[in-house]
């Protein structure tokens, strides 16, 4: 006689599972709040029940708010809270018409609210009302849905009371049917401290010297107690921050330590690199007193591990000097990490983290590649720029003027470009040692720059067979020297363009783009500023009445004219250049 009615628990469980509740009439989990989801609830819940109030006589109105991370469903109910097994008590009123809905569970009425959609909500505000035979203590239980196959089932909100009302014993239930054989992991409540930074903490912040509860800020901390070492480890992170000792300077054969962002559960966990393969999850766990927190965009985690783990294969001891290595990057829903976007923080030494505490930073880019960026912001941003200048604008101002049996202008712009070969040169082998050849993961910046490289040593050897000033080639030499330079010049900004966004370096963004924009367009104002300054002068010069001598007065009396502006331009143009050049120097050196 009772197979009926089992056989429709059994469809109304089915068909549940395969099309849930989005309209949130969830009447059939009014006993256990458990939706047919065909899965398991999650434990250590995200989600929090508040109320306005701690006291209640029958009648009286409390607001209760549900609020947390995105979810599409919720289950609100109050129970008695000596015996959560009951059923509902009280009933509520709605504040929110369009995302929530009044349900009757058992026999009375209104007792329970629910969604009315799937459409995702962070908060919901709804109003108990005591009944005139409420028990004398009521807490307040909801099942919360994130996703189809994501929920959590009673989780536990405040107990209420009525006035002059002693707290039973024993004492009441604080955590939910569903978690009461559950192990949470513990909540770490407040952002870390570098206050004991250098003194009983050896620390390691990105920036320099930043305040580990900004959300900028990375920090590492190792702690020696007695015969284990205190790690916290916290960032602005929504997937996974990550650290490792390694004996060198490049990943591969390191012992790392993950703390993964797992739909709002952090999951702490050691892993052996192999080279630069994805990292390799131990079974076993060696970590202990695990916590973590997730709030505003900061991902927090702190654990304990021995000094020595000889029992554990790829630990090393702590007691010993390694490089340390700190990444962040994106993680999917199942917890897949993915390469991290930018280059990890690495250490510039070998340091021992159960010695002297010390409060250290460390740097995102090689010490080779910001040699190579810098040598190319010398080259490109000061020494060619103002050797076109000088070349372009100073030879009737500067003709008369010799240095070493040379036209001043001609030997100023002729040491500014081999300073740029010079430097160039040097900067481009850099990114090969560091790399060890050449690199697949850089983009067009590589093919860019040995194109940059080429034409750069390309223009002096072509310069080494100038023709003589009046013979019939010099033109044909003059216009292939001017657009092999200005080709050369595009180019270079296109590259460093490019290369300012790479991982290996990683200026910061948009300042990068805005100062190399900035960079261009003061370049450009200046030689259009010359040229314009350069068309009057001729102009003034042909106005003058057709007489030799007074046309070769007026034009050395522009010229003179004319030399003291374009002295003041060009000084003007070098500082401005300088300024741009400390700019990106102070940015490299803090990345």
């Amino acid at each position: 006689m009772e197979l009926p009615g089992f056989a429709v628990w059994v469809f109304v469980c089915l068909y549940a599972s395969v099309v849930g509740y989005p309209n949130g009439r969830v009447r059939e989990a009014c006993t256990d709040m458990v939706p047919c989801h065909g899965s398991s609830p999650h434990l250590s819940p995200e989600h929090t029940i508040t109320v306005n109030g701690t006291e209640f006589k029958p009648g009286d109105s409390i607001e209760v708010r549900l609020s947390g991370p995105d979810f599409e469903g919720f289950f609100i109910q109050a129970r008695d809270a000596e015996r959560l097994d009951s059923p509902a008590v009280g009933s509520f009123v709605l504040a929110d018409r369009r995302r929530s809905q009044l349900l009757t569970c058992g026999r009375t009425k209104n007792s329970a609210v629910s969604h009315t959609s799937k459409v995702k909500k962070k908060d919901m505000k709804v109003y108990w009302v005591a009944p005139g035979d409420a028990p004398k203590h009521v807490q307040f239980l909801a099942t919360v849905v994130k996703k189809y196959r994501i929920f959590w089932v009673k989780i536990p909100g405040p107990i209420v009371s009525q006035p002059d009302v002693l707290s039973p014993t024993p004492p009441l239930y604080t955590t939910s049917e569903a978690m009461s054989t559950s192990h949470p992991v513990p909540y770490i409540s407040k952002p870390f401290s570098a206050s004991s930074c250098g003194i009983t903490k050896f620390c390691i912040r990105n920036p320099t010297n930043c305040d580990p509860g900004s959300a900028s800020c990375f920090f590492l901390s190792f702690q020696q107690e007695e015969s284990s070492v205190f790690i916290e480890m916290s960032g602005p992170s929504e997937g996974y921050l990550a650290f490792a000792f390694s004996h060198d300077q490049w990943m591969g054969g390191d012992d790392a330590y993950l703390c993964v962002n797992e739909d709002h559960r952090v999951r702490v966990s050691t892993a052996c690199l192999k080279e630069r393969s994805h990292p390799l999850l131990d079974s076993e766990n060696a970590l202990e007193d695990v916590a973590w927190r997730l709030a505003d965009g900061v991902l927090q985690c702190s654990f304990r591990r021995s000094i020595r783990l000889p029992a554990y294969k790829g630990r090393f001891n702590l007691d010993t000097s390694y490089y340390i290595f700190l990444a962040d990057g994106e993680a999917s829903e199942g917890g897949l990490l993915y390469k991290h976007r930018r280059q990890p923080l690495v250490t510039d030494g070998l340091y021992n983290v159960t010695g002297l505490p010390q409060d250290i930073g460390g740097s995102r880019a090689p010490r080779l590649i910001k040699a190579h960026g810098a040598l190319m912001f010398v080259a490109w941003i000061t020494t060619v720029s103002i050797g076109v200048i000088v070349a372009r604008f100073f030879k009737p101002v500067w003709s008369h003027s010799f240095l070493l049996g040379k036209e001043l202008w001609f030997q100023v712009h002729r040491m500014l470009m081999l300073t740029t070969v010079m430097l160039t040169s040097i900067s481009f082998v850099l990114p090969f040692v560091y790399r060890g050849g050449w690199s697949q993961q850089a983009g067009f910046h590589p093919y860019l720059g040995c194109a940059v490289m080429a034409l750069t040593i390309f223009q002096p050897l072509m310069a080494g067979f100038r023709p003589s000033r009046h013979a019939p080639r010099r033109q044909l030499f003059n216009w292939f020297h001017w657009s092999t330079g200005t080709t050369a010049r595009i180019l270079a900004v296109v590259t460093m363009f490019l290369g300012m966004d790479l991982p290996a370096l990683d200026l910061p963004d948009p300042w990068d783009t805005y100062a190399m924009i900035g960079f261009v367009a003061w370049h450009v104002g200046t030689d259009v500023l010359l040229e314009i300054h350069s068309y009057c002068l001729v102009r003034k010069a042909e106005v003058i009445e057709d007489d030799r001598v007074q046309i070769l007065q007026s034009l050395t009396s522009a010229e003179a004219e004319g030399g003291l502006f374009k002295q003041i331009v060009l000084t003007i143009y070098v500082c401005g250049n300088i300024v741009f050049l400390v700019a990106f120097l102070i940015a490299i050196n803090q990345v």
